[in-house]
């Protein structure tokens, strides 16, 4: 399936966010057009500051432009109220962050069925999916184990199940190997890509440009705007 032939899942036009430093005003995303097809695999790569993670905040509905339209999955969502944006961020959208964000007290299979407690589905059906899931990501065997008790690759692999317990249309990854040393950053690369495989669209923020190789699309964000871009 080429580029063109895919659905659109996400386009913007003009959009910007600015922020309020004392008496400065901060262009964090510059006025932006973009397109993103369902199964993609795109990296927005640059450095701290460049406006890549305001950019993927937004993209995935934690946080709103400051002008300009975000249409995702044909929905223009900055007309959303803040209740219609919750209920469409938990059903289409799934985060991977560097932190892993796990609860503590909570076996992984807990921390994977999660997003599930917003949901109407049932918990059976929850419980049949995150045991599967957490198989998938090769953690079949620590199911029953707490955050605590698994490394650093392990943790992020729970995160990874968490991400797609409610099938989400996409997934949202900010800096998901800068806490992983690199044969363990490749492992965690390798289970996106397979994701990615299965028509999974993904859209991953990184400083590192051998972790952005990785995706299929990658963009080179600088001071708030795209600086280039290319297509493997």
């Amino acid at each position: 399936m080429t580029h063109a032939q895919k659905g659109m899942l996400i386009r913007t036009r003009g959009l910007y966010r600015t922020f309020r430093q004392g008496d400065l005003t901060v262009e964090a995303v510059r006025p932006l057009d973009l397109e993103i097809s369902q199964g993609e695999f795109v990296a927005l790569q640059g450095a701290s500051g460049s406006g890549k993670s305001t950019l993927l905040h937004i993209l995935g509905l934690l946080d709103r432009p400051t002008g300009g339209s975000y249409h995702l999955q044909e929905r223009d969502v900055s007309t959303m109220s803040d209740d219609e944006l919750s209920d469409y961020r938990n059903r289409l959208t799934g985060f991977v962050f560097q932190n892993f964000y796990l609860i503590p007290y909570s076996t992984a299979l807990d921390n994977v069925l999660m997003p599930g407690l917003y949901s109407d589905i049932p918990l059976r059906t929850l419980r049949q999916r995150a045991v599967m899931l957490l198989e998938q990501v090769g953690l079949g065997d620590r199911m029953t184990f707490k955050p605590s008790s698994l490394s650093g690759g392990q943790q992020q692999r729970v995160a990874l199940a968490r991400a797609l317990l409610l099938d989400p249309a996409l997934i949202l990854a900010d800096e998901p190997t800068g806490q992983l040393d690199s044969a363990t950053s490749a492992d965690i690369l390798d289970l996106f890509g397979k994701i990615n495989e299965l028509g999974k669209t993904i859209v991953m923020v990184t400083h590192d440009k051998e972790t952005a190789a990785r995706a299929r699309r990658r963009i080179v964000f600088r001071d708030g705007q795209i600086e280039s871009e290319q297509v493997r």
